[in-house]
C-alpha cells in the first residue's frame, strides 16, 4: 500500500464517546493520540469525520476532541462505511482511529476494504475493553488488507518533508 497522501485521504474517528471511553483499556491514551492526529490533520488540511454509535445510549464524542457538529455522523450500524462513503471521493484512503477495535473499527475497515478503499488503522489510537479483543481486531484488519500504523507514522507521512512550512508545529504535537 502506498504512503499516506494528505491530499487523497480523510481521517475518521469512530465512536470515541463519553459513556464508552471509561470502559476502554488505555482509553486516555487512545483519546490523546486521536487528539494529536486531529491537530495534525487540521494543520495539514486532511479532512476529518466523526461517527457516533447510538449517541442516545452512548453519549456524544468525548469533549476533549470537540468535533465540529457538521463533521459528526450518527449511526446505529456497527459498520460506519454507509455513513462515511458519501464523504469519500473515489480513490481516497481512510485513516481510522476509535473504538472498539474488534467491533465498529473492524467492521468499518472491512466495509471500506470491500469497496476498494485503502485503509490505515492507527494502532495506538484504537481501543477495546480488553487487550485480547484489540489484538484480535488488529490481526483481522491486517489480514483483510488494512495497514496497521502508529500516530507518528501517520503524522510524518502526512507531513511528507521536513521542509513543510508547518513541520515544527506538527512535530511539536508528538514530542
Amino acid at each position: 500500500m502506498p504512503r499516506l497522501d494528505p491530499r487523497r485521504g480523510i481521517f475518521a474517528v469512530i465512536d470515541l464517546q463519553a459513556r464508552l471511553m471509561p470502559a476502554i483499556l488505555g482509553g486516555a491514551a487512545v483519546v490523546a493520540n486521536t487528539r494529536r492526529l486531529l491537530a495534525a490533520a487540521g494543520m495539514l488540511a486532511v479532512p476529518t469525520l466523526f461517527t457516533e454509535q447510538n449517541p442516545r445510549g452512548l453519549g456524544t464524542t468525548v469533549p476533549e476532541l470537540a468535533p465540529d457538529p457538521a463533521s459528526v455522523v450518527s449511526k446505529m450500524t456497527f459498520d460506519a462505511t454507509p455513513a462515511l462513503i458519501d464523504h469519500l471521493p473515489d480513490g481516497h484512503a481512510v485513516v481510522l482511529a476509535g473504538c472498539e477495535a474488534h467491533v465498529c473499527v473492524l467492521q468499518t475497515a472491512l466495509g471500506l476494504l470491500e469497496r476498494g478503499r485503502p485503509v490505515y488503522v492507527v494502532e495506538d489510537a484504537v481501543g477495546s475493553r480488553t487487550a485480547e479483543n484489540k489484538a484480535a481486531g488488529l490481526r483481522r484488519m491486517a489480514a483483510a488488507g488494512a495497514e496497521i500504523i502508529t500516530t507518528e507514522m501517520a503524522v510524518f507521512e502526512w507531513l511528507e518533508s521536513a521542509e513543510h512550512p508547518r513541520f515544527r508545529e506538527v512535530v511539536a504535537l508528538i514530542k
